[in-house]
């Protein structure tokens, strides 16, 4: 019976240290980076990322005249915060402005809070708004649009998680599978628990 027992104790140890590496849902940084700290403008005043040091981040850059990707993401995002439940807290989604002409921080916060409450939305100077998306790659551009909608942004569609250290860990596709990213808050909850 001893030897049954040590055993299966040694094929427990065995397995723990074999598990398959967590698959993340979107494009995993591989060598993640601090993100450079900001300061933009919330209908609150001035907001710097540094202000959620030791909360997962999503960031997100969008406008609010965006027809489609824009408010597809903010209900995916908003889908995420419900499904974390209690963990929702150690969560913080920012959108971040790419069409400071029309998007004034008033108008960023009504536009997060239809989504979620706790959704923070940050307009500021053009070069303000290139200087924090510089480092995630993030494109945006101003195309013809129709009479009813004025001028449309072209723009990079991803959203960037970062960790409570905030480096820059997964990039996530306008498609990802709220599931899977909560999966992955999940993971990065425990990782170091």
């Amino acid at each position: 019976m001893k030897k049954v027992l040590s055993l299966a104790f040694l094929l427990l140890l065995l397995g723990c240290q074999f598990a398959a590496p967590h698959e993340f849902a979107g494009l995993e940084l591989t060598a993640p980076q601090p993100a450079p700290n900001f300061t933009l403008e919330s209908a609150d005043g001035p907001v710097q990322l540094s202000d959620y040091q030791g909360k997962f981040v999503f960031l997100y850059f969008g406008y609010t005249f965006c027809p489609d990707a824009c408010p597809t993401t903010m209900t995916t995002l908003a889908q995420l915060q419900r499904q974390l439940g209690d963990d929702a807290d150690q969560v913080q989604v920012i959108m971040i402005t790419i069409d400071p002409e029309r998007d004034t921080a008033e108008n960023m916060a009504e536009y997060v809070a239809f989504f979620d409450d706790s959704f923070v939305g940050l307009t500021g100077e053009k070069a303000e708004i290139d200087a924090a998306g510089a480092p995630f790659g993030v494109y945006y551009e101003k195309e013809e649009g129709s009479a009813a909608t004025g001028y449309l942004m072209s723009h990079t569609t991803r959203v960037y998680l970062l960790d409570r250290e905030q480096n820059a860990r997964v990039a996530y596709a306008l498609d990802a599978d709220v599931d899977a990213i909560a999966a992955d808050i999940q993971f990065l909850l425990n990782e170091k628990n």
